[in-house]
């Protein structure tokens, strides 16, 4: 079974100063072009998006120098309300090596990593990160988590839909555009599970 975790991206939600993405129709039918056109305007970081480690390290790695292998795999999904501690990471992460899926780790409510979880998060080594915010860190100040797992290169998934998600083990798809020098770029994630 295929679960999309993906927004839509004209409808998505956006992080505070972040332009809004947009698209414009160069050609339509229905004016008696040949085919149907559109131009789209956007952040890289609008809707369900990757950060790569350039999006806080000035010498860290663009998205298309990240390859595909942290964006694809096994993941474990977890619900969680409020601050996410290091004892709740260390509790995920357990739970995860225990089902053989700890490198990839999604945590669906209103969650956010705190520098203490990132930390614990960046030593076990985890490729993937993701949250249904749209800044894993607190919107607020996310600069010190973002520091702390992009210099792991753990890559950070953001701005998912997992509220209909059961917690549990998936196969997990979020490969990025390929867009060459940048820090970040959309995506359309969704889980696999095998059905009975």
């Amino acid at each position: 079974m295929l679960i999309d975790i993906s927004q839509e991206l004209f409808t998505c939600n956006v992080f505070s100063g972040d332009p809004s993405p947009a698209f414009t129709r160069l050609q339509t039918l229905e004016n008696g072009d040949v085919c149907n056109l559109t131009a789209l305007s956007l952040c890289a970081h609008n809707g369900t998006h990757v950060d790569a480690p350039f999006h806080f390290l000035k010498d860290g790695k663009t998205i298309d120098q990240m390859g595909l292998v942290p964006f694809v795999g096994d993941c474990c999904v977890f619900r969680h309300e409020g601050n996410v501690s290091a004892a709740d990471a260390e509790k995920m992460l357990a739970k995860a090596r225990s089902l053989g899926a700890d490198k990839r780790i999604l945590i669906g409510g209103k969650a956010t990593v705190t520098a203490d979880a990132a930390r614990a998060f960046a030593k076990a080594g985890l490729l993937l990160l993701g949250n249904e915010s749209q800044t894993v860190g607190p919107e607020d100040a996310p600069m010190e988590v973002h520091l702390i797992l992009l210099g792991a290169e753990t890559v950070l998934l953001e701005g998912i839909v997992l509220m209909d998600v059961p917690e549990g083990k998936y196969f997990l798809n979020a490969a990025p555009l390929n867009l060459g020098g940048c820090d970040g770029a959309p995506c359309r994630a969704y889980l696999m599970t095998q059905e009975d």
